[in-house]
């Protein structure tokens, strides 16, 4: 296997767009500002990952993944109402509850989670905390710009670091 072939621990570099079912754009990387990640530690959907094994730098791709192999489907108990009350305070914005507006909450546990505003009634706030893309078939097309193997630092770090990546 040559050292610009893609395998697990190896920095990828490359352009994509990302279509729905729907036939909209949901997201594009440029050569100019490609996507970065290091294959296989979990930075990316593990589909995504076992459709890129194996290709090489200026291979082109062109697959979809089932909503299953994205985000998975969209569940009602993610759709939850919540005190209004959360939402006021001095630190507050008065202007933050809008309908579709996505906000980052956190649960119970302290983790990040966005969540988007479905109703605003009197007393709660319906908010959807579905992946915005789930339910989705995701259709990725693109071209493999430049592999490498990922340095330990960047291995211990997880996450790509130098030009396109992250500077510490």
């Amino acid at each position: 296997m040559s050292a610009q072939t893609i395998a697990p621990n190896k920095v990828v570099s490359l352009s994509y767009t990302l279509m729905l079912t729907s036939g909209e754009l949901a997201d594009e990387a440029t050569a100019d500002q490609p996507l970065m990640f290091i294959h296989g530690i979990g930075q990316t959907l593990p589909a995504f990952d076992d459709q890129l094994n194996g290709l090489s730098v200026g291979d082109t791709f062109s697959f979809t993944l089932s909503a299953e192999e994205g985000y998975g489907e969209s569940s009602p108990n993610y759709i939850v109402e919540i005190p209004k009350n959360i939402f006021e305070g001095p630190d507050v914005p008065a202007d933050i509850l809008e309908i579709g507006a996505t906000l980052p909450m956190q649960d119970q546990d302290g983790n990040p989670m966005d969540g988007t505003v479905l109703e605003i009634g009197d007393e709660t706030v319906k908010m959807d905390f579905n992946h915005p893309l789930a339910g989705e078939s995701l259709g990725f097309s693109g071209t493999i710009l430049a592999v490498r193997e990922a340095t330990q630092e960047e291995l211990d770090h997880g996450h790509v670091h130098g030009e396109g990546g992250i500077e510490h």
